[in-house]
């Protein structure tokens, strides 16, 4: 049996972890998008003023999972939540309870620290989708996400 466990992530995991975001990316189609490297993970998780946190599944000294998060905050309720940006488990690892056992760290996480919301967000082909309404999860369908990126950011910008 092997040995799996969920820990905050530590600098020594910035590497394996960079692998895996560039591999989540490549499963959503999107490898040409992904510009992470090990360094802007590094400031982001480490860095003087880290505004972004981490968990990852270990399984034998090997990181095969990981959610990568941030706080959020509502101003209807009047408190933080956590945002996970990223959650992903290696393909051969899925069904093991490992996504599951990632969610619920961070549902134990809002819990413990008086957060009420746990929000991410989910590509409509994603099998997932049935794990997560099977947990409880509401999808929020009225809702729809915007971003701005590249060149339509930078063009916003400069109208200030």
């Amino acid at each position: 049996m092997a040995d799996t466990r969920i820990r905050r992530v530590r600098e020594s995991d910035v590497d394996s972890l960079v692998q895996l975001v560039h591999d989540l990316a490549a499963y959503e189609k999107a490898p040409a998008e992904c510009r992470l490297t090990a360094e802007k993970l590094r400031v982001a998780l480490f860095g003087d003023s880290p505004a972004v946190f981490g968990h990852v599944a270990e399984e034998d000294g090997r990181i095969v999972g990981f959610a990568i998060w941030f706080l959020n905050f509502s101003t209807w309720r009047g408190v933080h939540g956590i945002y996970l940006e990223d959650l992903y488990v290696r393909p051969e690892l899925r069904g093991s309870g490992l996504g599951k056992a990632l969610l619920a760290t961070l549902a134990k996480e809002c819990v413990d620290q008086g957060y009420q919301r746990l929000e991410w967000s989910v590509l409509d082909w994603n099998p997932a989708t049935g794990f997560y309404k099977s947990l409880g999860a509401l999808p929020m369908d009225e809702w729809t996400v915007y971003r701005l990126t590249d060149t339509a950011l930078d063009k916003l910008a400069k109208t200030v």
